[in-house]
């Protein structure tokens, strides 16, 4: 109990401090495409695509309009999104370029609080784009329920699912060459095809098992359901343990990777 209390404090929230007074400087931008993102994504996709689809006879999709549909699906993607973005380029700084993680290592902090600091940061982040994005999407019209709520805090288990395994390949880098590879191959794809637009059945056949064992997909269902107000107890059930298999396997590998890269 000893090691893991500081002057009082719990020892990852002073890793999670610093962060927080890094944010300080950055937050106003920050806040700003959060709530710019869903009205751009909302109004072309949801709105401007879903007006045409209405046309074409078929104004829902699995009993879902449109604009609730897209609102679902880029509620979890965003966080996903949000997630990749906190828990690459900064890792590796962190690291290697301005090594924040070395000089909180020089005080008592372990290698396990440095991790648990920064994934928190990610979930603050997370929370503030996918607040945002319900309160842009509440007032478009593209939030029928107060299940809404609950969908937010849904989107931070898809942030964490995606944050936590990505920290464990970031700390294993020594460039950022690979990051671009998981935007192209594995973040890119996810958003398009997970789910987010469309439902996976109209992949083909041989797709779909993959976008099924994807964590996102599995956010997108999630989510989707809670903001249109139709949770499901056992699919939801399903979706949040697959979820917190990716965090708890994401967060040992990521403490493997920390402590290998960090401790000589």
């Amino acid at each position: 109990m000893a090691t893991q209390m500081l002057e009082g404090g719990w020892l990852p929230w002073r890793s999670l401090r610093f962060w927080l007074v890094s944010y300080k400087r950055t937050w106003k931008g920050s806040l700003f495409s959060s709530f710019l993102s869903p009205l751009l994504f909302l109004g072309a996709l949801g709105f401007g695509l879903g007006s045409l689809i209405s046309k074409s006879g078929h104004p829902t999709i699995a009993g879902v309009p449109y604009p609730v549909y897209v609102a679902g699906g880029v509620l979890a993607a965003n966080a996903m999104m949000t997630a990749v973005g906190e828990s690459t380029w900064p890792v590796l700084g962190a690291i290697k370029w301005w090594r924040q993680y070395e000089a909180m290592l020089a005080t008592p902090l372990s290698v396990t609080d440095v991790l648990i600091g920064h994934l928190g940061i990610v979930l603050i982040r997370a929370f503030v784009a996918s607040s945002a994005f319900v309160i842009v999407a509440t007032l478009l019209g593209a939030v029928p329920s107060l299940w809404g709520i609950v969908a937010i805090f849904a989107s931070l288990l898809v942030a964490m699912a995606h944050s936590a395994p990505i920290m464990a390949f970031s700390a294993t880098q020594d460039k950022d060459t690979g990051f671009s590879l998981l935007f192209r191959l594995g973040a890119t794809p996810m958003f398009l095809f997970s789910g987010t637009f469309f439902p996976v059945e109209q992949l083909p056949a041989v797709l779909r098992p993959v976008a099924y064992a994807t964590p996102l997909y599995h956010g997108v269902e999630l989510c989707r359901g809670l903001l249109a107000g139709h949770p499901a107890p056992l699919p939801d059930l399903v979706h949040v343990g697959y979820l917190l298999l990716w965090l708890v396997a994401g967060f040992l590998v990521a403490r493997f990777t920390f402590r290998r890269r960090l401790v000589v």
